[in-house]
Parts: C-alpha cells; structure tokens; sequence
C-alpha cells in the first residue's frame, strides 16, 4: 500500500489485518495482511514550536529509543520502550504495533477453544487457565491487554492520531474494557498514524517497572509506569498507570491524588500502592498478582520519587 486510504479500503474490501512490523501479525496470519510499510509519513519524530512531539505509528521502537531529545523528554516512555521484548524484536516493532497488538490469551490462540474473541459466547479462561489473567475485572474478557506502551502514554495524556475519525485519548483506544470481543476500540478502516505527546514537564522523575516470569524476553505479570515532580520532598504532580493487571492499560487517578502534597516517603507510597490493590478481585489461581503489584507499585514510585544521580 501506498496511502492509508488504500490501506484501508484493502483493509475493508479483503477483511485483513494492518501489518507494520508483523512480529505478531505474521504468527497468527489469521487473515490477509494489509502492509503499511510502503505509506509515506507515518514514521519518524516530528517536533511542534510549543515543545510538544508527533511519533509517527511505524516508528521502531528501536528508533524512538535511539532519539535522544525524545527520551530525555519522555522519561516515563523511554524506560517503557527500553524493556519491551528483545532487541532484535524492538528493531522491527513499532509503536503503533505495541498499541494494537492482540492479546496473549491461550484460549485466543488455541483454534481447539472458542471464547468471546472467536465468535463465541463465554471466556474459558475464568473457569480454566487463568494464572496469568486479569485481577482488576472490567468485564467477560479476562485476557490483559499486552501494550507497555500504553501505559507510559496513558501517563503522559498523549492523544492517537487516527485516519479516518477524530483524535483519541490514549485510554479512548481501549475503552473501559467491557466489550470483550476486541483488544482495541479501532473499527475497520480506521488506521493509527501517529502518537501525539505533550510538551515535555520540566524536572519531572519518572520509573518504570516490571514483574516477570524470567528475567528477558516475557511478557509481564505485572508492570507500572509513574511521573512525578517534586518541590522537595512534596509531590507537586504525579501520574500512575499499570499493564497486565486488567483488560486495558489502566491509568490510576486515585493513587495520583494520594501523593499529591504528601511528603515521598515509604509511608505515602505505600499507602497509594494499598488504593490499585483495592480494585482487585482475582480468581483463585491469580490472587499472587494482587501482592505482586503493590510490590511493584511501590518500588516504581520509590524509583520515581528518588533525586536523579549527580552528573
């Protein structure tokens, strides 16, 4: 494809699937790949006089990493984007395949099971193996949404650029989680061009931290991202956001409003951390995540709230 408009039309005309880097489209190969690669314009960061950036939807996440005016801006991102898969992987995903991408479920992707996201009617993992399922229940899917991301942007209140409709909030690409046949809210012929992000916050800390099974190359248990700035040891701003715990990438205003004006201390943070385990109701066999992300939580916010080295 050439344009997005024949991009989508393909998309429409055939019932196939967007492909940009195809680290996950191409191992599903469920249906025809509709290749952006050829479409001028979507990939790169372009910088606006207000401070403020576009990154385009086929930019590497290797190449985000690789732009240091982006990562010095974006610190929240760009710890996000430095843990994501490997580095052969991270060479040829891009950010708009990490926002998208379908979710790990075993049920999904076992042809001998049919679940919500098959065309049937119930979730198999609730009653099954859901070991690594959702804690925070948003509705009948309890498959974590897979996108790092996400929730580094979620943090940043960056907005998608979308052929074909309106500007969207990050969290708008998702929804509230309850529709359970779909990993995003983007309908066919609708195509994600870019990632819009506000003008950098001067001093701002940021961490990111993840649980996982083994130390490279896994997808999270549990991984959180934060943003704070400090007058201090008061937390003046902050926001939270949290993957593989629910249905969607999920942004956490009440923990946010927690560390406002409160001193960073282990108390403080711990105390926010208590309000994201309030959400939870786990299944039986996934109740261990609930301890994993206040873990997790708290040491990310610890990170965040500690004074940048001395150069």
């Amino acid at each position: 494809m050439t344009t997005l408009e024949s991009a989508a039309r393909a998309v429409r005309d055939t019932g196939g699937e967007l492909r940009a880097g195809g680290t996950d489209v191409m191992t599903r190969a469920t249906r025809p790949p509709v290749d952006l690669l050829g479409v001028p314009g979507l990939r790169g960061t372009a910088w606006r006089p207000d401070g403020s950036a576009r990154i385009g939807a086929l930019t590497t996440i290797a190449d985000l990493l690789a732009d240091d005016r982006l990562t010095a801006a974006y610190p929240a991102l760009a710890a996000t984007a430095a843990a994501v898969a490997t580095p052969q992987i991270r060479n040829v995903a891009t950010v708009g395949g990490n926002l998208l991408q379908r979710n790990r479920c075993w049920y999904l992707r076992n042809p001998a099971f049919s679940c919500h996201q098959t065309g049937g009617d119930g979730c198999p993992a609730r009653e099954g193996a859901h070991l690594y399922s959702a804690v925070i229940d948003q509705g009948p899917c309890i498959a974590p949404h897979p996108s790092s991301l996400a929730i580094a942007l979620l943090t940043y209140a960056a907005t998608a650029e979308v052929h074909g409709r309106s500007p969207l909030g990050i969290a708008e690409l998702y929804g509230d989680g309850g529709d359970p046949t779909r990993d995003h809210l983007l309908e066919s012929g609708e195509i994600l061009q870019a990632v819009l992000m506000p003008a950098p916050t001067p001093a701002e800390r940021a961490a990111y931290r993840r649980a996982t099974a083994r130390e490279m190359a896994e997808w999270p248990l549990v991984e959180t991202a934060a943003r704070l700035t400090l007058d201090g040891d008061t937390i003046t701003t902050a926001a939270v956001a949290v993957g593989g715990v629910a249905r969607t990438p999920l942004l956490l205003p009440e923990v946010a409003e927690a560390l406002l004006g409160k001193p960073a201390t282990g108390e403080t943070l711990a105390a926010a951390a208590d309000l994201a385990t309030a959400r939870c109701t786990p299944l039986p066999r996934n109740a261990y995540k609930v301890a994993i992300l206040r873990a997790t939580l708290i040491d990310t916010l610890t990170a965040c709230s500690a004074p940048p080295p001395s150069p």
